[in-house]
């Protein structure tokens, strides 16, 4: 009798099964499926913080901003690539030939200004073609003061020569020529070569290639040796692609000729030097001028980048 009266007991403490309360329950949901979901704050929806509407990827959108490129305008565009490595091997080939006195310094410095001179003559005929009214005459350098900087640039090297030639005394040759390797593939990495890029870095990249230039000129006979390299690596890293830079923009069809004078001439170069650099140079131009392009075209359809409301809000001026 005793366990009867307990057991009734221990079942009418449960909570009875409410039919009217699941009916709220329902009828809550439906409301909540009937109002739909807008993107505010400032409004209660009766949805948890994390809710993600099914409308949400509904404005995703894929490759808005894609380029497609076709293959024979990137091999033409690869010429700025070959054109800095036929420039870099060009000042090795001036290094080689004056440690191994096949050059004189006096000939290096000779050639450096009627290039330099011939160059600026190109420059301000490129400028000419560029110029469209009054005002950019006005922003335009006069000659004067290009020759103010030519002669500053020149003295401070031609003064600063002895130092740079028994700057490095103290290291041995293996590491110069490691710190030289070094510098020269940072030149090549940080050059500007036409595109915005966060790796792109034209104070760098000619800094880089100043250090390799003293490195190589303090293992050198005398600082005559090394003023002639300094003056020309001051030519063809820091001149020299401004100018290949102009002539691209004002005159494309001549950057594809240049690319192949250019190269021409340091494969010639090379073939004095030794064959197996000058092998190395045309392996290297034929990956980059029409392996690595075609790669990149094979590589585009794999491009997946998506668009959407979680983006960052971008200012555009009109």
């Amino acid at each position: 009798m005793e366990d009867t009266i307990l057991l009734s007991t221990t079942v009418s403490s449960f909570p009875r099964y409410s039919k009217s309360r699941d009916r709220s329950h329902d009828v809550k949901m439906a409301a909540r499926r009937e109002i739909k979901w807008r993107k505010i704050l400032y409004e209660h929806q009766n949805v948890p913080d994390n809710y993600v509407d099914e409308s949400f990827l509904e404005e995703m959108k894929k490759n808005l901003y894609i380029r497609n490129y076709e293959y024979w305008s990137v091999v033409k565009a690869s010429g700025e690539i070959t054109q800095q490595i036929s420039s870099m091997c060009l000042f090795i080939v001036s290094f080689i030939y004056m440690d191994d006195k096949r050059l004189l310094p006096d000939t290096l410095v000779l050639i450096t200004i009627a290039v330099s001179v011939v160059g600026y003559i190109v420059s301000k005929l490129v400028d000419k073609f560029t110029t469209v009214d009054s005002s950019d005459d006005k922003n335009q350098r006069t000659v004067l003061e290009d020759l103010k900087t030519f002669v500053m640039f020149t003295g401070f090297s031609y003064c600063l020569s002895p130092v740079l030639a028994s700057l490095t005394e103290t290291i041995s040759t293996d590491t110069i020529y490691a710190m030289t390797t070094v510098m020269l593939l940072a030149n090549l990495a940080f050059h500007n070569y036409g595109v915005q890029a966060a790796l792109v870095s034209e104070a760098f990249s000619l800094n880089a290639a100043i250090f390799a230039s003293v490195c190589l000129a303090s293992r050198l006979h005398t600082s005559w040796h090394a003023f002639a390299t300094v003056l020309f690596s001051l030519q063809i890293f820091g001149l020299w692609p401004r100018l290949r830079h102009k002539i691209k923009e004002t005159f494309p069809a001549v950057n594809v000729a240049l690319t192949l004078v250019l190269g021409s001439l340091t494969l010639l170069a090379l073939f004095t030097v030794s064959m197996v650099p000058a092998v190395v140079f045309i392996l290297g131009h034929v990956f980059i001028t029409f392996i690595c392009p075609a790669w990149l075209i094979s590589l585009q359809p794999l491009k997946n980048n998506i668009h959407g409301p979680w983006d960052e809000a971008v200012i555009k001026n009109d």
